[in-house]
């Protein structure tokens, strides 16, 4: 089988293309080239998939590529990438939501721009693989996408926009392994890559600049209409923020509670006022279960670290939406980003969480 290896340059990519070529499969490596130069300045970190230490990475990658043994490809997706993710990411921090570009740029870009662009350039390849902590299996006559071994890595979060063709033609050769492992092999084939740090973001430089806002001085306030600090302009902050907001009362922490984007509002308040036991998600997609207007039990994610908080109810709406409730709530639920829905090891739904007040999530 022909195999086709999104290659980053990290120990994860090189670690799932090196397993499948000793599995005996034919494999290509394929690269994403997103930075432009002159666009952005970037900044100076490495620890992101965006940034001008790109070329590093291609270089990295290339070098594994001729050492194993494999034919390699870099396809050029920045425009892609400037106009599906920098601008939503810029669009909806505007909008006072906390968008998660990685979770968009898996489904369009890295899982979807990347193969199709290869395949449309005559690379040919039967499957798609990458280094994600995640698993997929054929259950009940659909693909389900499945939480990783490792659940300290586990990637499934962001991976829930995948479609079914998508996951049909995907492997993911390290969703049976422990992080440990991985760079363990890594570290005995003598890869450069075995002690990298992971990627921690997105960007590498300052996301103001990708946001492209002036500082815009207004208020911070309490829920009950005290001003109580300025701010520099809402798109700083994001639901459930503690740190940085320039007050303290009491000794009592305080935290941010909501973002009014059309009034330039930062709204805090106490832990308690940070939970809510419901909350709205529009443009679900499917994964594991076939798309149902049933109201089903679940677990959920609102972030993408810890487990899936269960003892959740998801009702879709039958307009591509859905309310996910909870008794005991849940606490610094954010506009824009993502709520994924788990039953056991199956990631069965997800979508983005709405505003509070109807207004457009973003995706």
């Amino acid at each position: 089988m022909r195999v086709a290896v999104g290659l980053s340059g990290g120990v994860d990519s090189s670690v799932a293309a090196m397993l499948l070529k000793r599995a005996g499969h034919d494999v290509v490596g394929l690269t994403m080239r997103l930075w432009k130069e002159g666009r952005y300045a970037g900044g100076s970190s490495r620890d992101a998939c965006f940034g001008p230490g790109e070329a590093d990475d291609i270089a990295a990658a290339a070098a594994f590529a001729k050492r194993i043994g494999i034919e390699y490809h870099v396809l050029d997706c920045a425009d892609a990438y400037e106009r599906e993710i920098v601008s939503y990411f810029r669009e909806a921090s505007r909008a006072g939501l906390t968008p998660n570009p990685c979770v968009v740029c898996n489904a369009r870009i890295k899982f979807g721009l990347l193969p199709d662009m290869a395949s449309a350039s005559g690379i040919r390849f039967d499957r798609f693989a990458t280094g994600h902590y995640a698993r997929v299996a054929a259950r009940g006559g659909r693909m389900a996408l499945l939480r990783a071994v490792d659940l300290r890595k586990d990637q499934s979060y962001f991976l829930y926009r995948l479609s079914q063709e998508q996951l049909a033609r995907q492997e993911f050769p390290l969703g049976d392994m422990e992080k440990r492992e991985v760079r363990e092999l890594a570290a005995a084939a003598g890869l450069e890559a075995a002690d990298r740090p992971d990627s921690q973001d997105f960007y590498s430089g300052d996301r103001d600049e990708l946001i492209g806002m002036a500082d815009r001085p207004g208020d911070v306030v309490t829920t009950d209409g005290r001003r109580v600090a300025r701010h520099n302009g809402f798109w700083h902050f994001t639901i459930g923020q503690r740190r940085g907001l320039g007050f303290a009362e009491g000794g009592v922490p305080y935290f941010v509670v909501r973002i009014d984007a059309c009034r330039n509002e930062v709204v805090v308040g106490r832990r308690d006022e940070l939970v809510r036991t419901e909350f709205r998600v529009a443009d679900v997609r499917w994964a594991s279960l076939a798309p149902t207007e049933e109201p089903f039990d679940c677990g959920v994610k609102i972030r993408s670290t810890g487990e899936p908080l269960y003892g959740a109810t998801f009702e879709p709406d039958g307009s591509g939406g859905g309310v996910c409730r909870r008794a005991e709530g849940f606490v610094g639920v954010a506009p824009g980003q993502s709520a994924v829905m788990y039953r056991g090891d199956e990631v069965l739904c997800g979508g983005i969480i709405a505003p509070a007040d109807g207004r457009s999530a973003g995706n």
